[in-house]
């Protein structure tokens, strides 16, 4: 065990912080010999057996391409979910485990109805069920690869959840219920930032959920806004997750539509990285 925690890190050295690798050697005994960090520490004069150390070696040689471990692995951790993730669907975040604590926080009523805009993997609305089990939860993608994981996710945690194919740029071409809650992290990445962003991210993860135009980068928040102004009932909650540059265009927007008690919040990392207003 010792020796092989000392391969990994030497391998991954030239690639990654040593506070990543750390990271990394956690998930991969959780995954490959279902090790907590605790089991871990106990057993480190275990002796790995080929196939354990063929598997590890195998795992540190994608990493070194900067390949994101979460698909390496198969799985996500997600707000207390374990979470199947593949290239079709982004990693969550943990300023998306922010959103979702905002929303648990926030005084909404027990049985609220409430819908995700854009759920990929189908993180925030299982996290959501999870935490407010009387809630009425429903979420749509415009990717049926997405549905199709976020589906597992609800069947792997019995979560109750309706996933629906929608497109909401042409939310107007079908009929929707009311809500009491809609919450949407939509692509915001302008294309000008994209060379500033780890080469995992941009060479794995997939753009049609990342980037938009630097032309029109609020298109999904004037889409979603404007959806929200007529299918949230009186005093719905309306919650973004935002591109940290935009919070004052953001702000802007929501109250030209007519959202009143508009807050911005900072991540831990102190971005602007949500907003919730009110109908």
């Amino acid at each position: 065990m010792q020796k092989t925690i000392q391969y990994i890190r030497a391998e991954l050295a030239p690639f990654y912080p040593e506070t990543e690798i750390t990271g990394f050697i956690q998930m991969l005994m959780h995954s490959v010999l279902g090790l907590s960090y605790t089991q871990m520490i106990l057993e480190k004069d275990r002796v790995l057996e080929n196939s354990e150390s063929d598997q590890i070696k195998a795992i540190v040689e994608r990493l070194k391409t900067h390949e994101p471990i979460q698909y390496i692995l198969g799985v996500a951790e997600f707000y207390g979910l374990e979470l199947n993730v593949q290239p079709g669907v982004l990693i969550p975040r943990p300023e998306t485990e922010e959103l979702v604590d905002w929303i648990c926080k926030t005084e909404i009523p027990a049985s609220a109805k409430i819908l995700d805009i854009g759920t990929g993997s189908g993180c925030i609305p299982l996290a959501l069920k999870n935490e407010l089990p009387a809630a009425e939860v429903m979420a749509v993608d415009v990717s049926e690869m997405a549905l199709s994981i976020a589906t597992e996710n609800a069947q792997k945690h019995q979560l109750e959840v309706a996933f629906e194919l929608a497109d909401i740029l042409k939310w107007e071409e079908r009929s929707w219920p009311q809500f009491d809650v809609i919450v949407s992290n939509p692509p915001y990445v302008m294309e000008r930032e994209r060379e500033l962003m780890e080469a995992n991210v941009v060479e794995h993860e997939p753009e049609l959920a990342l980037f938009v135009s630097d032309t029109d980068p609020l298109i999904f928040y004037r889409a979603i806004a404007q959806f929200a102004s007529k299918q949230l009932n009186k005093s719905g909650f309306l919650f973004f997750e935002i591109n940290e540059n935009l919070g004052d265009e953001m702000v802007e927007l929501v109250k030209q539509l007519g959202f009143k008690s508009i807050e911005l919040r900072r991540d831990l990392n102190g971005k602007n990285r949500m907003l919730r207003c009110q109908k």
